[in-house]
């Protein structure tokens, strides 16, 4: 982009600081971004080790779990109980009494554990203390933790959290672990352990990490699915969101996202012993609460140095400008057309050398003006008289033959008319020095002309000429029409099969009067309208040069603004519009 100064001054002053501007941002947005990926790197590490931390934690504590669930496994009465083998009903009983006491012992010690089961495929089952019921309302065998358990042939299966209504009349979050119990003789499934962690216990874990004051975790199973999040219920009830998918399908074990309001960073931890997922989020405008002070700093830094680097700028361009400002100011005066106003000039470096160079250059321009003044005076009265001598010979033999050939045929009147047209075309053509004449002055002319040339041509030729009384005072340079209307009669009427018509007319508008030359004769094609105004040879019977000198001598005389306009299409004819200012006068 090219900008324009008013001053050098201000040349220099913007120059330093486009130079200096954006060093100081970029390294403001290095020093910004690398504190920021400093700050996120932190705290990703920080909690990755708290989730980790929590990880471990719950591994400690599922682990626990199965050791119970490996204890009650290998308690040969549980074998006894279920087994199919085992019929007589006091074996099976004292079997079920001493699983009943184990079961009690557990539940005693371990209050986190909500309930304790077996569940045979035979359809016998032992519930917590052996008084509860199983909920007559749900078919056992087909529930998820059930189905996992006798599809894992002994391997452990850890669920999500639920609500666990197995047992009759009670309904209360848990997370279940479940196994199969596998007999030991046929190596056979003869039924499913079920162990019912209360949610609190993982839900205090979970609680116990803190990410500051809008930052929290949350736990997934390895479908995907909730296990704990602080805000739970909202997600159930639909009314929040939370980006489980993007946690599942994340191969690092963090990212970043661009939420409604707020940045979030996610922390992902998976242990390898539940398959649970751990997701500590913090808030991104937590980790930068100091980045606004720091964007401060920064800002008030870069105005300072920018203040000081300008307020030096200021006044080494003002000691470098000042010579230029006195060159300035005699240029000026030499624009008013004073040439005689020097420049003082001292020293011996380059704006010194340009000044002593200004000096003698417009001396010079001086001469030269004075010289060119003279010039342009002279080629413009030679213009003239050159445009006043191109009634060209063969116009003026032409003439006197037919004026011979009317008196030879007794035509006395015609003889009459032609000589007398004759003679005011040369009076006002030749005798006349003044540049501009009236237009009224410059409608006979033309008339006087078309009289002699209609006498020539007869019926291959009519004319009319309309111009209204109310533009005939404005003066004009001499010589505009007339050969315009030459032109229309040699290029254009002359060539047209039964003759044609030229009409000269003309109006004015706020400030121009307008004169036209119309013809309906052979007309131009575009490729030569195109080249009109080119400079060309003209020949012993027509003037070629006329539109060229009429147009230059109108814009050198008037300005670039006024001049001739071409209008023409082959086989319809051409139309000259002469566009003039309005002048009552020298």
């Amino acid at each position: 982009m090219k900008f324009q100064f008013k001053t050098i001054r201000s040349k220099i002053l913007v120059s330093f600081l486009v130079l200096i501007i954006p060093m100081i941002v970029i390294a403001t947005r290095i020093s910004m971004t690398y504190t920021e990926n400093s700050v996120v790197m932190n705290s990703m590490e920080y909690t990755t080790q708290l989730i980790t931390q929590m990880n471990s934690d719950v591994d400690s504590y599922i682990g626990y779990m199965e050791n119970i669930s490996q204890l009650i496994m290998m308690d040969g009465d549980v074998h006894t109980f279920l087994n199919n083998a085992y019929e007589e009903l006091e074996i099976r009983q004292l079997a079920k009494d001493r699983v009943i006491n184990q079961f009690e012992t557990i539940l005693d010690i371990r209050n986190d554990i909500t309930n304790l089961a077996i569940i045979g495929t035979n359809g016998r089952y032992l519930l917590n203390r052996g008084k509860d019921e199983i909920n007559p309302y749900i078919d056992v065998k087909q529930k998820e933790w059930y189905k996992k358990a006798i599809e894992g042939n002994g391997n452990i299966y850890i669920s999500s959290s639920h609500v666990q209504n197995i047992v009759n009349g009670s309904y209360q979050w848990v997370v279940s672990l479940s196994r199969a119990i596998i007999d030991r003789q046929n190596g056979e499934v003869i039924g499913a352990l079920l162990v019912d962690l209360n949610y609190n216990v993982i839900n205090n874990l979970c609680k116990k990490i803190t990410l500051g004051n809008k930052g929290y975790l949350f736990l997934l199973d390895e479908q995907g699915n909730i296990i704990y999040h602080p805000k739970q219920q909202l997600i159930y009830n639909g009314l929040i969101n939370e980006m489980t998918l993007e946690v599942k399908e994340c191969k690092e074990n963090y990212f970043l996202t661009e939420g409604l309001k707020e940045k979030k960073l996610y922390v992902i931890s998976r242990s390898e012993k539940t398959g649970w997922t751990a997701v500590g989020v913090a808030n991104v405008s937590e980790l930068f609460e100091q980045r606004t002070q720091t964007q401060k700093l920064y800002l008030i830094s870069t105005v300072i140095i920018l203040l000081i680097a300008m307020l030096l700028s200021i006044l080494i361009a003002r000691a470098i400008t000042r010579p230029i400002k006195k060159l300035r100011d005699s240029m000026k005066e030499v624009e008013k057309g004073n040439f005689h106003e020097k420049v003082d000039t001292y020293g011996s470096d380059e704006i010194a050398n340009l000044g002593k160079s200004y000096n003698i250059m417009i001396q010079t321009v001086e001469e030269l003006l004075e010289t060119q003044v003279k010039d342009q005076e002279q080629k413009r009265k030679s213009e003239l008289r050159a445009l006043q001598a191109q009634i060209n010979p063969h116009f003026l033999y032409n003439t006197l033959d037919s004026i011979v050939w009317m008196a030879e045929e007794g035509k006395n009147q015609e003889v009459v008319t032609m000589t007398a047209s004759l003679a005011k075309l040369f009076r006002q053509s030749i005798s006349n020095e003044a540049e501009e004449v009236t237009l009224r002055q410059e409608i006979d002319y033309v008339r006087n002309y078309l009289i002699i040339q209609k006498m020539r041509y007869k019926e291959q030729l009519n004319y009319d000429i309309q111009v209204p009384e109310s533009i005939l005072n404005y003066f004009v340079i001499k010589l505009v029409l007339q050969p315009l209307v030459e032109n229309a009669l040699y290029h254009g009427v002359k060539y047209k099969e039964g003759g044609g018509t030229i009409l000269v007319d003309g109006y004015e508008t706020e400030s121009t009067v307008v004169l036209q030359v119309i013809d309906d004769g052979i007309g131009m094609d575009v490729e030569e309208l195109s080249h009109i105004f080119e400079k060309r040879k003209s020949t012993q019977k027509t003037n070629r040069v006329a539109v060229r000198n009429i147009h230059n001598r109108i814009q050198l005389h008037y300005g670039k603004e006024f001049g001739l306009n071409f209008e023409s299409r082959k086989g319809y004819g051409t139309k000259v519009k002469v566009i003039l200012p309005k002048r009552m006068g020298l």
